[in-house]
């Protein structure tokens, strides 16, 4: 079977076989994806991308975060980027991407379109993010180490798939449309930090839209945009991994933060936290700290000297300081600017040493701290290990409460209740 007709039985996977467990954990993401977008509506982004869109005018089709309607892609647009805009929502190491700031406002917007149910809506997610992990995973890491934000170049796959099978799109429709998105699908770490990173996750639910509805208005494409001669993969990849059979759920790997800050760096946070807890660790008593961490976080997370709150996301070294000194890095709000100038986290910053180890997964660090009287602290730390459904609920739910307040509640009630609701009903929790 080639990789493009396993994407295609994918999307065409009856509700009925998908696993209990994986649609588990997409309803934790839609709970977590909805609470990041309403925790980031009055990022700078964000109101300067629903008023681009409202300016554009057009059907109101579709809710926007902080907002009122427009047309199913320009909503999704906004969703995307207004969602990730925090960088606090989940992450699939397999693939190194956000799947729910990509999938999330594509599956929504199409869904309060057509009138889907809210269980379908959460469904097509599922079967979208699926496809992007995967499609991911075949581009390896060769793919990111070029440059490329996967959530933003295997997400618009996985919104294209969300997309079209929320239009009832045909087989070989759905094949078209992943054929457009091969030539559309786009995004670039060089935004990082920078408000082109969030971006990079609209654009992917926005082109899953435009591919899919292309398609179901009859648009043509390559036969194979994926594997075929000069299509996405062999264009875009070192060296294309292999993808396992369909049945076994990947998206089940998904993680989720617990600092609003590059999941790169939580691994690192959570085994400093452990330290400052057990031996009432803090700056002062630290001579050094020598970190152990996946080599691709070496392009992504070792920003040695932040200029601004966003920077201060991705560095190893102020987050180390911040995590000791007892600074929330839970809170979005301690990321300022002015925290990028503070010269006590600096001159900490200055004890730290960052080592790539091509040993580690993205999910783990090892490191040492060394303590002014002699002493030596080991440390290691891995996020793999998923979180039984009951502890994950109550984190997500914390994690909720800290960012919106009872609002937080009240979407969980939907999330709930989601078996009864329509796509409309959850469009309502955006505004």
């Amino acid at each position: 079977m080639t990789f493009l007709a396993q994407i295609l039985d994918l999307a065409a996977m009856p509700s009925g076989e998908i696993p209990a467990s994986a649609r588990s954990m997409a309803r934790f993401s839609l709970f977590d994806w909805l609470v990041c977008g309403r925790a980031g509506v009055s990022e700078p982004l964000a109101v300067i991308l629903r008023d681009y869109v409202g300016a554009e005018g057009g059907l109101p089709a579709a809710s926007v975060f902080g907002g009122t309607k427009a047309p199913a892609r320009a909503a999704a647009l906004v969703n995307g980027a207004t969602s990730h805009a925090l960088d606090y929502d989940d992450t699939h190491f397999g693939h190194v991407g956000h799947p729910s700031v990509a999938i999330y406002p594509a599956a929504l917007a199409v869904g309060e379109e057509v009138g889907a149910s809210a269980a379908d809506v959460a469904d097509a997610f599922l079967i979208g993010a699926e496809a992007s992990v995967r499609i991911g995973m075949v581009l390896g890491a060769g793919h990111y180490n070029r440059g490329f934000h996967q959530t933003a170049t295997a997400g618009a796959f996985g919104a294209t798939v969300a997309a079209g099978r929320l239009y009832g799109l045909t087989r070989d429709q759905i094949r078209v449309a992943i054929g457009l998105c091969a030539t559309r699908a786009s995004g670039l770490k060089s935004q990082f930090g920078t408000m082109g990173k969030p971006y990079n996750a609209g654009i992917a639910a926005s082109n899953g839209i435009e591919c899919a509805g292309l398609a179901r208005a009859g648009f043509t494409s390559a036969d194979d945009g994926l594997m075929g001669a000069q299509g996405f993969v062999l264009t875009h990849a070192d060296a294309p991994q292999p993808s396992p059979p369909v049945g076994t759920f990947l998206f089940e790997d998904v993680k989720y933060k617990l600092h609003a800050c590059c999941h790169g760096t939580h691994a690192i946070i959570e085994a400093l936290s452990a330290l400052k807890r057990a031996h009432n660790l803090t700056p002062g008593r630290v001579a050094s700290i020598h970190l152990r961490t996946g080599t691709r976080w070496l392009s992504v997370c070792d920003i040695k000297a932040p200029r601004t709150g966003l920077e201060i996301k991705f560095s190893y070294n102020w987050l180390a300081g911040m995590v000791l000194a007892g600074i929330s890095t839970a809170s979005d709000r301690a990321y300022t600017d002015t925290l990028a100038q503070d010269d006590l986290l600096a001159d900490f910053a200055a004890k730290i040493t960052v080592e790539g180890d091509a040993a580690l997964t993205d999910m783990q660090v090892v490191g040492e701290v060394q303590l002014k009287d002699g002493g030596k602290l080991p440390f290691a730390y891995d996020l793999a290990a998923r979180l039984p459904d009951a502890v994950l609920e109550n984190r997500l739910r914390a994690k909720a409460t800290g960012l919106i307040g009872a609002d937080g509640e009240q979407i969980w009630a939907m999330i709930v209740a989601l078996d009864s609701l329509g796509a409309r009903d959850l469009g309502k929790a955006l505004r």
